[in-house]
C-alpha cells in the first residue's frame, strides 16, 4: 500500500499540472482546430491506463519479482492496443487535419509512459 500512496503523491500533480495545461492550450486553439476527443476523454484514458498498469505491476513485484519487467513489457503492449481502439473513431472518421488530433492525444500518451517508466524502475531498484 505505500508504494500505492508514493505513487499517487507524485501521480495526481503531475496529471492535474498535464490536463490544466493541454485544456487551456485547447482552448485557446479551438478557433482555429475542431478536436475529436475532449481533454476529459484523453486524461480519463491516460490516468485509468497508467495506474491500471502500476497496480498490476505492484501485484507482479510482490508475487513474481523476478517477472516485474516482463509485465512491463506486457501491460505496454496492451496499453497500446487500447490507445488503438481508444482512435479508432478519428481513424474511420474524414478528419481535416488528424494530426492535431492525433498529438492532443499521443503527447499526453508519451508523458504518461514516461512517468511510467520511471516509477516501474524505482519499483525494479527497490527488490
Amino acid at each position: 500500500m505505500n508504494r500505492v500512496v508514493d505513487f499517487l503523491k507524485y501521480f495526481v500533480p503531475f496529471s492535474v499540472i498535464l490536463f490544466l495545461a493541454q485544456y487551456f492550450a485547447m482552448q485557446s486553439l479551438s478557433g482555429k482546430f475542431n478536436f475529436l476527443y475532449s481533454v476529459w476523454s484523453i486524461y480519463a484514458f491516460n490516468i485509468i491506463a497508467t495506474f491500471l498498469v502500476y497496480l498490476f505491476l505492484i501485484f507482479v513485484n510482490n508475487n513474481f519479482s523476478t517477472y516485474t519487467g516482463f509485465a512491463f513489457l506486457g501491460a505496454s503492449l496492451f496499453r497500446m492496443m487500447a490507445a488503438i481502439i481508444f482512435l479508432i473513431p478519428l481513424i474511420k472518421s474524414d478528419a481535416k487535419d488528424p494530426i492535431i488530433d492525433l498529438s492532443t492525444f499521443f503527447i499526453p500518451y508519451f508523458l504518461f509512459l514516461l512517468f511510467e517508466v520511471y516509477f516501474t524502475i524505482r519499483l525494479l531498484n527497490k527488490r
